[in-house]
């Protein structure tokens, strides 16, 4: 199942919080060599402290995590503009109804062992959709992420169409992208169709 878990909710999912800090820092930081914040087992940054909401692709008891991503609007602090500015080349990407998506990131090895079957790129356009429909229940018209290049190809077989507005170099071991989606039900279609 997909939960949207807000600041008021936090200790009622620690496990599952504290399970997404986990797998931050195995994705991030071990795997793309990102310069992330590493505090043990766990990646956090500031951006954690101010309180966002998190989409978690969780099972049914909420206590086993597949997936996750943090949810902030643009109208406030982002790592969007404070951290990754040289990926949008100056475009306009903070307005009410504009949410950044970060730190989105799949845990491969509980995928697999609970959804043999179920492929990486599948997982990721499920985790989309649920972004897409969260979208759509809480007013947000476009969502703005950044993202290796990889990812496009897995953006565009979800039936997502991302505009990429810019890329730089000098974050981890690939450059990394600054892509806008529309967050509509005709988005929502495409991706279910596809």
């Amino acid at each position: 199942m997909f939960i949207l878990i807000q600041a008021h909710q936090y200790n009622r999912y620690k496990s599952l919080m504290d399970q997404a800090f986990r797998l931050r820092k195995r994705v991030f930081h071990d795997q793309l060599g990102w310069a992330v914040t590493i505090d043990g087992d766990c990646e956090r940054d500031e951006y954690d402290a101010l309180r966002p909401a998190y989409l978690m692709w969780c099972n049914d008891r909420a206590d086993r995590l597949y997936g996750t991503l943090r949810l902030m609007p643009t109208t406030g602090p982002t790592l969007l503009h404070d951290v990754f500015r040289d990926t949008f080349a100056g475009a306009s990407l903070n307005a009410p109804g504009i949410y950044e998506g970060t730190r989105m990131c799949l845990d491969e090895e509980a995928l697999s062992n609970d959804f043999p079957s179920l492929e990486t790129g599948r997982a990721f356009g499920m985790l989309l959709l649920a972004l897409c429909e969260c979208g759509l229940c809480h007013g947000i018209q476009t969502l703005v992420s950044n993202y290796e290049p990889r990812l496009a190809r897995v953006y565009r077989r979800a039936g997502l169409a991302v505009e990429e507005v810019g890329r730089a170099d000098g974050y981890g071991r690939s450059p990394v992208c600054c892509g806008i989606f529309e967050v509509s039900e005709s988005v929502r279609a495409d991706m279910q169709q596809a």
